[in-house]
């Protein structure tokens, strides 16, 4: 064994943009707990769900969410979880509570736990493209033919 020696080759797997095949995909939120929707809709957007991943590379698939503003939060968390925004002036801290977010903006919450979920900088950027979020049922995107996920 001496003569003869094992080598190692560790190979960063890279696909080429053009051979990722990406499929759309359709998640219901209506009466589902918003992070738990969350959690799936950044995995497929990740490209988790795929043999060929790569941490490094947008893998992922399109994701649409419908009856965002439907989703559940357990707890108190309607009455008590707030958003917080700064306009970078003195005392300029702003907070709205969730009750006021859902009406004000419906998806805001949405997106905002998926973009929480994906990764900071340029990759997660042009992840977060590729979801769709709509407070109610309808959608525009019925000719993608877009694949039921069932949590």
């Amino acid at each position: 064994m001496s003569e003869e020696k094992v080598k190692l080759i560790m190979k960063t797997i890279f696909v080429k943009p053009a051979s990722i095949e990406k499929k759309w995909y359709l998640i219901d939120a209506k009466g589902k707990n918003l992070g738990r929707v969350a959690v799936v809709a950044a995995r497929i957007l990740r490209g988790k769900n795929k043999p060929e991943y790569a941490p490094h590379q947008d893998m992922g698939d399109f994701v649409i969410i419908i009856n965002a503003a439907e989703a559940n939060l357990t707890g108190n968390k309607f009455n008590d979880k707030m958003y917080y925004r700064h306009s970078n002036y003195p005392g300029g801290l702003t907070t709205e509570s969730y009750k006021d977010m859902v009406v004000r903006k419906p998806t805001f919450p949405m997106e905002r736990a998926v973009k929480g979920m994906l990764p900071k900088g340029p990759l997660g950027n042009k992840l977060f493209t590729n979801m769709k979020v709509y407070a109610g049922e309808n959608h525009p995107h019925a000719a993608q033919q877009p694949i039921k996920v069932e949590l």
